[in-house]
């Protein structure tokens, strides 16, 4: 359990330049088996590398277990956050952010999802290199901010994202809040964000609009309705928390996904075989995505699902046990969290042959699409992440764009840098050709 508050905190944040499991996770499985207790940030954690007892955990929220996170990420992502949230009040929000990434919604947001990827791989085409990580970012903020709240950057005095990034950097860091720390500036950040979002919506519910038009509107109407359970306070951490999520964890993926790419020409070739037949069976090649057309990307979806398998966006998933529970020969005491561990899952060579390998055929007639016992890189149960088809979405019309009109070139030198909390690639960056050229 480590030193007595500090417990080991230390030795879990301690970065992973590799894909495998974190080696605070690897050596503690071989020492005492799949499920161990831990001390982290001071609470007694059990961590989960069985995927039986991960896939229980999700299943039994509200049940045996509740979402739990510790209490410097409530701080940051505010007390009454999505995640921090439980029962009728988590099913009310995931309901109304269904509005906007429900199947209907993605339908109608197809024609602009492509649009922003052309324009945006149009733009780095024309620059000696692009840093991809940031790239992507930027250009996912972009559009989750204006289907959000009609945020435009050309137009607006403030940086909205600048305050995002600045959030990010001290996202994992240790909780000390002094003026010139990481977790310092993290809190500015979003003290920042927080303060530019509710100036929008004070200013939005003095001047409503005559025609609805993003999500901050349906918010707006749902605070004015008459009884309503939904206060201001919690529509404001909904919008922090999906303006973070959107743009920091696919735009990690987008750049995992080019990485694996450059590194295997066969997968590029079938993929781009794919998309090459999509605008081959068109009557006009240069008319945009159906729907139909992206449902009919088999192996555009399976190399997607070997990407958030490799990529382990997510590597730690808390819940805290609301009972004593009953598991195998172990018993899981109430009040304590227990940590599920996806990579854990998703590298069991039992279940994934040669793990560490990018292998997008071993998708090839699973029934597997989004979560399973022994896939959850997008969580699991009821709390399994409602933003999902919306990734995917932005991935494969991001991929298509990329691979019928391009072709890149890495620029060597940039690491793909891992830590045990989320992922930050950073320095990795392409030169981008048009095929024509």
């Amino acid at each position: 359990m480590g030193f007595p508050l500090l417990g080991e905190t230390i030795q879990f944040f301690k970065p992973n330049k590799t894909s495998d499991i974190p080696p605070f996770i690897k050596e503690r499985v071989k020492k005492y088996g799949p499920i161990f207790k831990t001390n982290l940030v001071g609470r007694p954690v059990i961590v989960s590398t069985d995927a039986d007892l991960s896939y229980f955990v999700f299943n039994q929220e509200g049940r045996c277990f509740q979402s739990w996170y510790p209490d410097t990420f409530t701080h940051i992502f505010g007390e009454k956050n999505v995640g921090s949230l439980h029962g009728f009040m988590y099913k009310y929000l995931k309901n109304m952010v269904l509005t906007l990434f429900g199947h209907d919604g993605l339908k109608k947001m197809l024609p602009q999802v492509e649009m922003t990827a052309n324009k945006r791989l149009e733009l780095w085409s024309n620059q000696d290199s692009v840093e991809l990580k940031d790239a992507t970012a930027s250009m996912i903020f972009d559009l989750t901010a204006k289907k959000l709240i009609s945020h435009d950057p050309d137009k607006s005095s403030e940086n909205l994202r600048a305050n995002f990034v600045a959030f990010i950097q001290g996202l994992i860091s240790f909780p000390f809040d002094i003026p010139g720390t990481a977790y310092h500036k993290c809190l500015q950040g979003r003290e920042k964000a927080m303060k530019m979002l509710r100036n929008m919506l004070q200013e939005r519910r003095k001047k409503p609009r005559k025609n609805p038009s993003d999500f901050f509107d349906y918010v707006i109407e749902e605070i004015q309705k008459e009884g309503t359970i939904l206060t201001e306070e919690i529509a404001l951490d909904l919008m922090f928390v999906l303006l973070f999520a959107s743009f920091e964890t696919t735009s990690l993926a987008i750049t995992l996904a080019i990485k694996f790419l450059s590194d295997d020409p066969a997968v590029l070739k079938r993929l781009t075989e794919e998309h090459e037949t999509i605008l081959r069976n068109r009557e006009d090649a240069d008319s945009g995505l159906t729907w139909e057309e992206y449902k009919s990307m088999t192996y555009t979806f399976q190399f997607i699902n070997e990407t958030a398998r490799l990529a382990n966006i997510v590597p730690a998933i808390f819940r805290k046990a609301l009972i004593d529970i009953k598991f195998k020969d172990y018993t899981i005491p109430a009040g304590w969290a227990v940590m599920v561990c996806p990579p854990a899952v998703h590298l069991n060579p039992e279940m994934y042959k040669d793990p560490l390998v990018f292998n997008p055929s071993r998708w090839e007639g699973s029934k597997v699409t989004n979560a399973s016992k022994h896939f959850m890189a997008f969580g699991g149960g009821m709390r399994f992440c409602v933003g999902t088809d919306f990734t995917k979405l932005q991935m494969a019309a991001f991929l298509h764009s990329l691979v019928t009109k391009y072709r890149w070139e890495e620029i060597k030198g940039g690491n793909i840098v891992r830590t045990p909390g989320l992922q930050f690639p950073n320095g990795y960056h392409v030169k981008l050709h048009k095929k024509r050229d």
